[in-house]
């Protein structure tokens, strides 16, 4: 599709890639977060609340990312990214639909598989998006137009639990998981007013551990995307540090009741749609690579401030420019990796970042608790506030380098 370099919201809006992607995203939202929450709130109702069956629900939702992401990169790269998106969300309510049939004649611990399945497909549709990203957006809008989409995930931050809750308790688990099911379903025939994919015919065939292996060399020849996966590591274990702790700055540091943790969490997702909105407004002005440092800086900023005080306006002060500067850092890093990464690698190398993050939040996830009960609270605040600022001094290079700007991985030839 013709595409030109006016860098306007308004062409932004315009343009036939951003309308059906944004429709496809609002209702694989609604599905997802329905789908969550029910899940959720069902298993918590057979189990009496079982810890055990609850984290459950964490692993068949984060699993899929380290198993199938370089997988899924790997064939959105050698699949038709169009097609492969409207599929996944085919099999995504299929598969719900037979859990549905599951839950109704046979037991109720289906419920993970709609989990399980759903997170598998996305690991081969979400590359495949950001294929379609690199394809149909005009360099000069690329930032703005991650801002819009990244905006929309943060509104869900605030609205998609209320949304499951109502539908669970109005309805039950079965309905709810009807809709899921139908609600990916709208979100197929959303992206099939995506423009046509491209027909690419290769000189020489490669087989899948061949392209697998080449994805690996390009990541590793790129100095930009080599250092950018070093700071992926570092955000990863920062965040995942704090992640389940937060329940504990409520109760220890402000001496509130765990319900409070509601309140807590909702001004972390209104400062999230605020901060989206300014780094929209800001993605024409200021450079991806500086807008992740700036983010990263505040963040450690915010999570020291947490990790030490016990007055409640100022943690709440911190903890809301600390949800209005992720946007900031999640929006730098999706345009960073389409603008350093040629169009035939753009899957492999989402592939291999992805788990880079998600693997250090995961690993510092596990051994929280361990961590708060040795050192305390506030010092392994004090530690994910180090690790943001490390960082930080790792992209140092790419924001006074002039290779800030280039070209991204070096070409590789297929053998």
């Amino acid at each position: 599709m013709p595409m030109t370099q006016d860098g306007s919201i308004t062409s932004l809006f315009r343009n036939k890639f951003i309308q059906a992607i944004l429709a496809s995203g609002l209702f694989l939202q609604l599905g997802i977060w329905i789908r969550n929450f029910s899940v959720l709130l069902f298993v918590m109702e057979e189990t009496d609340g079982d810890p055990f069956a609850v984290s459950l629900i964490s692993v068949a939702e984060f699993a899929p990312i380290f198993i199938f992401s370089i997988i899924g990169g790997t064939f959105a790269d050698r699949w038709r990214p169009k097609r492969t998106m409207v599929w996944c969300d085919i099999l995504s309510a299929i598969s719900v639909f037979v859990v549905l049939a599951l839950l109704v004649f046979a037991t109720w611990k289906a419920v993970f598989f709609a989990m399980l399945i759903s997170a598998i497909l996305s690991q081969f549709s979400q590359p495949s998006g950001m294929k379609l990203f690199k394809i149909h957006i005009p360099a000069a809008q690329m930032q703005m137009g991650m801002s819009l989409y990244q905006t929309m995930f943060a509104i869900f931050m605030i609205l998609g639990p209320v949304i499951g809750t109502f539908f669970f308790q109005q309805f039950g688990i079965h309905i709810s998981i009807a809709i899921t099911g139908v609600m990916f379903l709208l979100s197929a025939a959303a992206l099939t007013f995506l423009p046509k994919d491209r027909i690419e015919t290769k000189e020489v065939e490669s087989t899948v551990k061949e392209e697998l292996i080449q994805g690996f060399k390009y990541v590793r020849n790129s100095r930009f995307l080599t250092i950018l996966g070093g700071n992926f590591l570092m955000a990863g274990l920062g965040i995942g540090l704090i992640q389940p702790l937060g329940i504990f700055i409520v109760t220890e540091q402000l001496h509130l009741e765990k319900e409070f943790l509601q309140w807590f969490l909702a001004i972390n997702g209104i400062a999230m749609i605020l901060g989206g909105g300014v780094a929209l407004a800001l993605s024409k002005k200021i450079s991806p690579i500086l807008l992740l440092a700036i983010g990263m800086v505040v963040d450690a900023i915010t999570m020291s401030i947490m990790g030490f005080s016990t007055i409640l306006w100022l943690t709440l002060v911190a903890q809301f420019f600390s949800g209005f500067m992720m946007p900031a850092i999640q929006i730098s890093i999706n345009t960073m990796i389409l603008q350093n990464s040629e169009e035939s690698f753009v899957g492999r190398v989402n592939g291999i970042m992805t788990p880079l993050f998600m693997g250090g939040m995961v690993i510092m996830m596990s051994i929280a608790g361990v961590l708060k009960s040795k050192v305390g609270l506030s010092i392994s605040y004090q530690v994910s506030a180090a690790l943001f600022i490390i960082g930080v001094i790792i992209i140092l290079p790419l924001i006074f380098s002039p290779e800030k700007k280039g070209k991204g991985g070096v070409k590789l030839e297929v053998n």
